[in-house]
């Protein structure tokens, strides 16, 4: 959530800023800043009115101590008609600030100087690409036919037993899963991330937090009798750990990574381009999140793609690293790389990780905050991402380290999963 004060200060700024993502914010910024000023003046208006009434009730004792009843009595009824005023303009308080809310909440992420222009995602920017493609070998298949082929990940099982976007994974390709979960969460505790374990279920409050709600209400799953969401990804309940707490400066940087499976409904259109792996409404994946000093978050951007890179470079997979335009960001983010994996099977780039930083924007709705040196407390930065997303990665390794002979396992994963080949 932007600001208040940014918006009033910067009002230009912020609906050019946000014409970067081609969204039109005039008529929303306006109003939050109409509102605004309907908000502080009432609460003057309150504030006045409240310490009148104080201040009357001490005349009210002084003269009752005194044995002016009369006049305590005349003064009793004025703090009566200013005890019904406070009421009403609580009320109207509490409505303009939920009204102001709402328009805030309306709101995305301001893009960071160095995001591009751009509305879709062709407009996205290579930033840099690595790893040989491989060459399959004649009557190469893609994924799909290959899990079928091995018996390894079962579609129609799990469609009878959910409905379609919820495989089973069976035998080695349960293993292999298993194994990259592992791996993943290994690579970043090795770096210095604490590991926890959350709920995969969180209320209102936690969706609101990191900005899944409003703007992706429909896409979560939804129990409307406890008022509970499924996550679609990690990073809603290891933020959420945070919300509305106050970090010493000395405590920055907090860094977590966790594994959840994660839940979506929008999984899109079914056809060649979301077959198989490629879309599911159910997948794994492991997160890093980070709350960082203002100063220092895009250094710690930085250092989290640097630390994707290690690892695809370690799966020995083709990857390339894009910085998104405008128009392809996610709500919350102000600059967002995404990781692809070249799919040699399919001819095709698949994303496979998300990195971005929120700056205060999450923050600001979490109140999550730290005091500086100098006592002051300020916003904290957010961060986070994917390292990694498991179903494309699994889908670049059936794929491109698929042989006549079988799936051959990358090496760095086979002390895990216990066996070199799927065959």
């Amino acid at each position: 959530m932007l600001q208040i004060a940014v918006i009033r200060e910067k009002r230009e700024e912020v609906i050019k800023a946000l014409a970067k993502r081609n969204f039109d914010a005039t008529a929303i910024v306006d109003s939050v800043i109409a509102l605004d000023e309907k908000r502080r003046a009432t609460q003057v208006e309150l504030d006045n009115i409240l310490a009148e009434s104080n201040k009357l009730s001490k005349d009210i004792g002084a003269l009752m101590k005194s044995g002016e009843k009369a006049k305590a009595e005349i003064l009793k009824e004025k703090t009566t008609q200013l005890r019904d005023k406070s009421k009403e303009l609580t009320e109207v308080l509490n409505a303009v600030s939920e009204d102001l809310t709402l328009e805030l909440y309306k709101l995305p992420n301001t893009p960071a100087d160095i995001v591009p222009e751009g509305k879709t995602a062709d407009d996205n920017i290579n930033v840099f690409e690595e790893g040989e493609i491989p060459v399959l070998h004649e009557g190469a298949l893609p994924h799909w036919e290959l899990i079928k082929k091995y018996d390894i990940i079962d579609f129609e099982l799990g469609t009878k037993i959910t409905a379609p976007g919820f495989p089973v994974y069976k035998g080695k390709g349960a293993k292999l899963q298993r194994a990259l979960i592992s791996y993943f969460l290994d690579k970043n505790t090795d770096a210095g991330y604490q590991e926890v374990q959350v709920p995969h279920l969180v209320n209102e409050a936690s969706a609101y937090g990191t900005g899944q709600l409003p703007d992706k209400d429909g896409q979560m799953y939804h129990d409307a009798k406890d008022d509970l969401y499924l996550i679609p990804t990690a990073e809603v309940p290891v933020t959420n750990i945070y919300r509305d707490v106050i970090l010493q400066e000395n405590e920055l940087p907090v860094t977590v990574t966790g594994y959840t499976p994660c839940f979506r409904r929008e999984a899109g259109s079914w056809g060649a381009h979301v077959r198989g792996l490629n879309r599911l409404h159910q997948f794994d994946k492991v997160e890093i999140v980070r709350i960082e000093h203002p100063d220092n978050s895009h250094t710690a951007l930085d250092g989290m793609v640097e630390h994707v890179k290690e690892i695809m470079r370690e799966l020995k997979l083709p990857f390339r690293i894009l910085r998104l335009c405008g128009g392809d960001m996610g709500f919350a983010s102000a600059l967002t790389y995404d990781f692809e994996v070249f799919s040699t099977a399919q001819d095709r780039w698949l994303e496979i990780s998300s990195v971005s930083n929120f700056e205060t924007f999450q923050t600001n709705r979490l109140k999550l905050r730290f005091k500086g040196k100098d006592g002051k407390t300020q916003l904290a930065h957010t961060l986070n991402g994917s390292s990694l997303a498991l179903p494309r990665v699994l889908a670049g390794i059936i794929e491109n380290y698929q042989t006549p002979e079988g799936i051959v396992i990358p090496e760095v994963l086979r002390k895990y999963t216990g066996f070199d080949i799927i065959n």
